[in-house]
């Protein structure tokens, strides 16, 4: 009989626990879920219950070493050193005066072979010779393969094998107010210097001209940022913070001081075909200069477009405009014509008039739409 009472008391005092468990813990976890959220009683039961879930804070902490963002890319670039070609080099006066003309400047390997890329602006380009210091601290001699007037980079090449090649990464993703990491190199000797920032923008109406007015066979849209990138980063790539290169620097002369900028590696992609394939002889050639249009432009010159480009020439001369004995002055375009398209695609901010013109080559015939007096037209010029 005892142990009846005894057995009693224990289920009791179980179901009795059970019971404060569940309204107190289980109960207003279940109402606080979808499923059981509709049952009246159970609402009841979780009345002036507070659930506490205990959180933990979690600390990211962003890559400080600007080395190790850019390690992957880091044996791909190279030291360039530019020196003057002359005969006399071997005596102590000549030695001085190379000394002095000679320029330190980075590149890139693109292709494992040896086949080195760089910006104009970066090496001595007239009557000079070339050695490339790589990151393993080898020297090679290296000569001038080709040259991309349209974006200005330099192409060398030196004999070697199973060299490190860098890989680009798709520009038309980057945004502004990424941060990005410049890799350039100290002078006079292989050592990689960084320097971080963001890109503040990308521009797509900079032109690689070097004038107030935009020039057809040359590069236009770049990145620009908010780092003071100068001469010893030209030629040197421009890498996200995943490790991405989606850039390289360049410079421009324009008003008697030097631009620097990014030139997007999706561009850079296009001219690196060319170069490998050594099709750069036979990029095209049109002859005009014009202005980019954009929303204000337009506004505030009541024209009828707000993309497009503008054949100018602030003087109003024809000759000024198109270039004597281009391929532009022998067809029937006239200055203050809107071009808007090229073969059928529509120029933009994402597709430059000159993007559009570098799908074609040399001799290689194409039809531009353009606006003239209200009236649009198509136009045929043999590049």
């Amino acid at each position: 009989m005892f142990k009846k009472i005894l057995f009693i008391i224990l289920i009791i005092f179980v179901s009795g626990i059970s019971g404060i468990v569940a309204d107190r813990y289980l109960f207003p976890h279940l109402i606080a879920t979808k499923l059981f959220s509709k049952y009246e009683f159970l609402k009841k039961s979780a009345e002036n219950v507070t659930v506490i879930n205990k959180t933990e804070q979690v600390y990211v902490k962003e890559e400080s070493s600007l080395d190790k963002i850019a390690n992957q890319v880091s044996s791909s670039v190279v030291n360039i050193i530019s020196y003057p070609n002359s005969e006399t080099k071997n005596s102590k006066s000549a030695n001085v005066g190379a000394a002095a003309l000679s320029k330190n400047g980075a590149g890139v390997i693109i292709t494992s072979d040896g086949l080195i890329m760089t910006c104009l602006g970066a090496i001595n380009s007239e009557n000079s010779r070339y050695k490339i210091i790589a990151a393993d601290g080898n020297v090679y001699d290296a000569e001038i393969s080709s040259v991309d007037l349209w974006s200005n980079l330099v192409f060398l090449k030196i004999n070697a094998s199973n060299l490190p090649a860098i890989s680009f990464g798709n520009s038309d993703d980057v945004k502004s107010g990424e941060k990005i990491v410049g890799i350039g190199n100290n002078q006079g000797g292989y050592r990689n210097r960084y320097a971080s920032g963001q890109i503040s923008s990308f521009n797509p109406t900079y032109n690689l001209s070097g004038k107030a007015l935009s020039m057809s066979d040359k590069l236009e849209g770049i990145f620009e940022f908010n780092v003071d990138l100068g001469k010893d980063y030209v030629g040197g790539p421009l890498v996200d913070y995943s490790g991405q290169v989606i850039g390289v620097l360049g410079s421009v002369e324009k008003e008697s001081q030097l631009d620097y900028f990014g030139i997007p590696s999706n561009k850079i992609k296009l001219v690196m075909d060319r170069a490998i394939k050594k099709e750069l002889d036979n990029n095209y050639q049109l002859g005009v200069y014009y202005i980019p249009l954009t929303k204000t432009y337009s506004l505030t010159n009541n024209l009828p477009q707000s993309e497009g480009a503008l054949v100018y020439s602030s003087s109003g001369q024809q000759g000024l405009a198109i270039i004597s004995g281009s391929p532009a002055s022998k067809s029937d375009l006239k200055i203050n014509d809107i071009i808007t398209q090229v073969n059928g695609e529509k120029i933009s901010e994402d597709k430059s008039f000159p993007d559009l013109l570098y799908k074609y080559k040399k001799g290689e015939e194409i039809k531009l739409t353009i606006i003239r007096d209200s009236r649009e037209m198509e136009i045929k010029v043999q590049l």
